[in-house]
């Protein structure tokens, strides 16, 4: 293989792991913080949410600029290609959810952070946050399997090189093999 498809395909897997660490990271919180919600007070909330909400977002920041970058490298070099719009959707659910999480989630994590005293106002704010992960986590589902399918797809056209293609989307369709008695 050459030193350029290596490249390629070496940005091609750091972007599925970045969208695979946001979907494991995203039904980790629906799976097993959420339903915990209930039990957080004002004076256990802090511990159990601040911390690791400050941790996550100074760690996926970053991680999110290698994703833009990653995405757009990806689309560049399929833009001739069917499999260019598995990373554009990627960079668009990628988009979204950083405009969702910027606009919607950091105000709550601030105002989880600065501290807060009142139970309704607890309930209130962790209502509002949880939906509008469930939301975000929906997108960084989406990313995954983008990501996995452009896998997919590359597996498919590798397998089936000279098969039937779908027009625009470049997919091999396996010819149809005859069952033997």
């Amino acid at each position: 293989m050459k030193r350029g498809h290596l490249l390629h395909l070496a940005n091609a897997c750091l972007l599925f792991l970045c969208v695979s660490m946001y979907l494991g990271t995203g039904w980790s919180l629906v799976l097993f913080s959420f339903p915990i919600a209930s039990q957080l007070t004002v004076d256990n909330y802090y511990l159990q949410f601040v911390p690791q909400v400050q941790a996550a977002t100074r760690f996926f920041t970053g991680m999110t600029l290698v994703m833009l970058v990653s995405a757009v490298v990806l689309a560049w070099r399929e833009r001739r290609t069917g499999l260019r719009w598995y990373p554009l959707l990627v960079l668009l659910a990628v988009v979204v959810a950083t405009l969702l999480t910027r606009f919607f989630i950091f105000p709550y994590n601030a105002e989880m952070a600065a501290g807060i005293t009142s139970p309704e106002r607890l309930s209130q704010v962790l209502g509002a946050w949880m939906g509008m992960n469930r939301i975000r986590v929906a997108l960084w589902t989406v990313q995954w399997l983008s990501m996995l399918g452009y896998f997919v797809h590359r597996l498919l056209r590798a397998e089936h090189p000279a098969g039937v293609r779908w027009p625009g989307f470049g997919l091999s369709i396996p010819p149809r093999r005859e069952v033997r008695a």
